[in-house]
């Protein structure tokens, strides 16, 4: 791989490389514990779920970016007190940060928890901000979705587009149920309430990374959720935009790092998604 002008190459170590292989590693390892945990906690919420798997698979991933990228800031679910505003908090600690690794270690918990397969790892990369490597490793399905900042985006070495619904009507939406009771959720319900009848579709499936990668791969039409992180975000939101997708909050304004409510589509059918979240009051 050619010295790129957007630093996807440092010391002759390909960044996505590294990201490929680390997701690779740490599914593989989640794999062997499915079904076998040994420790249930909670977090934020009765619904926000951490295992040993979730704590073991970020330590897996923090040692071996550390090994090939030492000076690199790392950003982790689980390295993170719950709740939005603790989030909130550690992003904006790290926003000096010229390499800032976003990474959750297992998007979809209370599915692994279960047994339920649509669980990934999420690894991103950014720099000064933006976000130029993205990797979503779905291990059930050994489907690993990967995006570089202007280089396309891709599943099973294809390049992948999204889908080419114009209207709601025609499509396949998905949302998400937030672990946050009190803002996060009621919010989401009105949302559903008001894009359901809409869709041809709607899909909550408990994980927004690989929401993200479907997007991407034109598996869905679209996606949107009230109260996310960066972490579960970050990866999938360079996905959709390689793949010819549009990403925003649910405002409609430009994605960044710090975005918390995330729409992100085909680009068609945004306007009309955007326009339902806002007549039910459910943009946040």
């Amino acid at each position: 791989m050619n010295e790129s002008s957007n630093g996807s190459i440092i010391g002759g170590k390909s960044f996505t490389a590294v990201a490929i292989n680390c997701a690779a590693k740490a599914g593989e390892w989640i794999m062997t514990k499915l079904g076998g945990y040994s420790k249930l906690e909670l977090k934020y919420s009765a619904h926000d779920l951490v295992t040993e798997v979730d704590k073991g698979s970020e330590r897996l991933i923090r040692n071996l970016i550390g090994t090939h990228f030492p000076h690199h800031s790392f950003l982790g679910e689980e390295g993170v007190e719950p709740g939005p505003e603790a989030s909130s908090r550690a992003l904006a600690e790290m926003s000096d940060a010229e390499y800032l690794w976003i990474v959750d270690p297992i998007d979809g918990t209370t599915n692994f928890v279960h047994g339920f397969p649509f669980f990934c790892v999420s690894i991103a990369l950014a720099y000064q901000g933006e976000v130029i490597v993205g990797v979503i490793y779905d291990p059930c399905k050994d489907e690993l979705f990967v995006a570089e900042k202007g280089k396309g985006a891709y599943v099973h070495g294809k390049k992948m587009s999204v889908s080419g619904e114009e209207t709601l009507r025609g499509s396949l939406i998905a949302t998400g149920l937030p672990a946050d009771h009190h803002y996060a959720l009621p919010l989401n319900l009105k949302g559903i309430q008001s894009v359901a009848p809409e869709v041809r579709n709607l899909r909550i499936a408990g994980s927004a990374a690989i929401h993200l990668a479907y997007v991407a791969a034109g598996r869905l039409s679209g996606f949107w959720e009230i109260g996310l992180s960066s972490w579960d975000i970050a990866a999938g939101a360079l996905l959709v935009q390689e793949s010819g997708g549009l990403v925003t909050d649910t405002h409609g304004r430009p994605y960044n790092l710090a975005v918390r409510n995330i729409a992100a589509t085909n680009g068609l059918v945004h306007a009309e998604l955007l326009d339902k979240l806002a007549g039910a009051e459910a943009v946040g």
